[in-house]
């Protein structure tokens, strides 16, 4: 580390680098600030910066009077993003065949699709899409979120679409109206959660998510697009390429 960066840092890295190799497993206590003070030869700013900055990244979390501690990080449950196609919801179906009981709730509105939307659908900003808001929940603990768009032309009187990895319900009620879906294209970044995605997932101080913009394509005509969030400390999507 360069000796011109904030000394905190140093005790920052110490301590991420004995979480991650397991030295200090999860509910391990962390030093006090003045234990900090002491070990690492910082002052007591440093020492309380450092520690704001790991519980910021989700590596430890405090108890009121206690100190802190090291945060449990859970395995990941893989998404397999191929599998399941012709099942409903193929999302219930792939978490349901690993142990999961998956529930589902949607709402269906209409609204005005604007700039972003237009892109994507490539239709007038004007344009009145069909949007349904799906939230997947085990246990009553919330798994993800997502909301789906169609031009409202398209979309029947059953919602347009179940959400998160509908593909099936998608491409069955296009055929339905004569058109043939013949690609789905899905984008994967992470950013941070924003404030009602915090408290929906129940995510940790640090944690992000990760976004899967997913668009049906009809040919050259885009008939559906989603946003779907997953918490970025409990899946990882898995996706299968031909050879």
């Amino acid at each position: 580390m360069a000796t011109s960066d904030p000394v905190y840092l140093r005790v920052v890295e110490d301590i991420r680098r004995q979480i991650t190799d397991g030295t200090l497993l999860p509910g391990a206590p962390i030093p006090s600030r003045a234990q900090l003070t002491r070990k690492y030869q910082v002052g007591e700013t440093a020492a309380r910066h450092a520690l704001r900055v790991l519980a910021t990244e989700g590596l430890i979390f405090g108890r009121v009077g206690s100190g802190h501690y090291v945060r449990e990080r859970p395995d990941l449950t893989p998404l397999h993003r191929w599998r399941h196609l012709e099942h409903p919801s193929p999302f219930v179906a792939d978490l349901q065949s690993q142990g999961r009981r998956v529930t589902l709730d949607r709402h269906l509105d209409h609204t005005e699709a604007g700039p972003a939307l237009a892109q994507r659908l490539r239709i007038e900003e004007s344009a009145q899409v069909a949007r349904v808001r799906s939230v997947y929940r085990d246990d009553g603990k919330t798994l993800q979120l997502s909301t789906s768009y169609e031009p409202a032309e398209l979309a029947s009187s059953a919602p347009a679409s179940s959400g998160d990895d509908d593909r099936r319900g998608v491409i069955a009620r296009m055929h339905s109206l004569g058109i043939k879906i013949t690609e789905i294209v899905e984008r994967v970044h992470t950013r941070v959660p924003r404030p009602g995605e915090s408290d929906a997932l129940d995510l940790p101080a640090g944690v992000h998510v990760l976004h899967v913009e997913r668009t049906h394509w009809a040919g050259e005509r885009p008939v559906e697009t989603s946003d779907i969030v997953i918490p970025g400390d409990r899946f990882q999507v898995v996706y299968s390429l031909p050879v």
